[in-house]
C-alpha cells in the first residue's frame, strides 16, 4: 500500500516538474507577446484610383480613406499620383487625426511609370506602434533578357511585427498595366526569387492590383504563369472574389499571394477577402466610386498571443489529467 502511494507521489512530482519546465519555456513568448489577447494583425492593399491633389480637397473622401486605412496595421496604397508631394502628407495627417490610438507613418517609392505625364507611387502606411520598417528596395527592372518588364516596378519593403506569429515579413507590391498583365505577373516571379536570395527570407507576400482576371488575364494564360504553377505559393483571395465597386463588373483584380509554409501558417484561415466599404458605410454606388473603383483587400496574421493561449490550454489539460 505504501509502495503504491509512493509511486503515485513520484509520478505527480515528475509531472509537476515537467509542467514547470514547460511554463518556463513559455515565459519568453508571454513576455514578448503579452497576454492581453490582442487582436489579429491586418495587412491591406487598396487601389485609391487616381489619388492626388484634387481628392484631398474632398473632405468626405479623405474621411472615408481615413476610416478604411486605419482598420489596418499595414496598408499598401496604389495609384498615388502626388505630383506636388502634398497629397500624401495631407492623407497621413487625416489618418492620424482620425485614429489617435495609434501613430501612423508612411514609406513611399519614387514616382514610377514609363510616361512623364502619368506616374504613380507605391505607398505603405503602417502603425508605428505595431510594426516597423527594417528595409526597403526599389527593384531596378534590369533583368537580362527581360529589361523594363514593368510599367511600375515593385517597391519592396521588409517589416518587423514582433507580436505576430511570423515576426518579420517582406511585402512586394505590384500594380500591373492592363495591357501587359501576363508579362508583368511572370516577371513578378523573378522579383520574388531575387528578394528571397537578397534578404535570405521565405516570408514574402505579393500583393496589389494584379488585374488578374476577366478580360485582362484568361484562365489559359494563368496556367502558363509561374506564379500560378509554383506550389509554394498560396493565393489568398477566393477565385470568384469581386474586388470591384461597380455593379456592372465582377472581377478578382486585386490579389494577395503568400510564399512559404511558415507565412501561410501564420495567416488566419479564410481571412483573405475584400472589404466592402460601400456596404459597411452605407454608401451609394456613386458615393463609393468617388472613393475608388476598387475595394481594398485584406488578410489577418495570427497574433503571438494565440500561441500563448494554446500553450495555456495544454497546461490546463495537464493539470486536469494529473488530478
Amino acid at each position: 500500500m505504501f509502495h503504491k502511494g509512493g509511486s503515485r507521489l513520484k509520478n505527480t512530482t515528475k509531472l509537476a516538474m515537467t509542467m514547470r519546465h514547460f511554463f518556463l519555456l513559455l515565459l519568453p513568448c508571454i513576455k514578448v507577446c503579452g497576454v492581453q489577447g490582442a487582436s489579429d494583425f491586418r495587412i491591406c492593399a487598396f487601389n485609391l484610383h487616381h489619388f492626388g491633389e484634387s481628392k484631398t480637397k474632398k473632405q468626405d473622401v479623405m474621411q472615408m480613406y481615413a476610416k478604411i486605412i486605419t482598420r489596418c496595421d499595414v496598408s499598401l496604397l496604389q495609384e498615388v499620383r502626388d505630383n506636388k508631394e502634398k497629397a500624401l502628407p495631407q492623407l497621413l495627417e487625416h489618418i492620424n487625426n482620425y485614429d489617435r490610438n495609434h501613430a501612423y507613418k508612411a514609406v513611399a517609392s519614387e514616382r514610377l511609370g514609363r510616361s512623364e505625364t502619368y506616374q504613380e507611387q507605391y505607398v505603405f502606411v503602417y502603425r508605428a506602434d505595431t510594426v516597423s520598417v527594417t528595409g526597403q528596395y526599389q527593384y531596378p527592372d534590369t533583368r537580362p533578357g527581360d529589361v523594363d518588364a514593368f510599367s511600375r516596378e515593385p517597391f519592396v519593403v521588409r517589416f518587423k511585427a514582433p507580436k505576430t506569429a511570423i515576426k518579420e515579413f517582406v511585402l512586394i507590391p505590384q500594380h500591373t498595366s492592363p495591357a501587359n498583365v501576363s508579362r508583368e505577373l511572370d516577371a513578378l516571379y523573378d522579383v520574388l526569387q531575387h528578394v528571397r536570395m537578397m534578404w535570405k527570407t521565405d516570408n514574402i507576400m505579393l500583393l496589389g492590383d494584379f488585374n488578374a482576371d476577366c478580360a485582362y488575364l484568361s484562365k489559359r494564360s494563368r496556367g502558363k504563369l509561374r506564379l500560378f504553377q509554383d506550389k509554394s505559393l498560396s493565393w489568398l483571395m477566393p477565385e470568384k472574389t469581386d474586388t470591384t465597386v461597380r455593379e456592372s463588373t465582377s472581377c478578382a483584380y486585386d490579389r494577395m499571394v503568400v510564399h512559404g509554409e511558415a507565412f501561410a501558417k501564420a495567416v488566419v484561415p479564410f481571412s483573405g477577402k475584400p472589404f466592402n466599404f460601400q456596404m459597411e458605410y452605407r454608401l451609394s454606388e456613386e458615393e463609393a466610386l468617388k472613393v475608388s473603383d476598387h475595394y481594398p483587400i485584406e488578410v489577418l496574421l495570427k497574433n503571438c498571443a494565440s500561441k500563448v493561449s494554446f500553450s495555456i490550454f495544454i497546461i490546463s489539460l495537464l493539470l486536469f489529467i494529473s488530478r
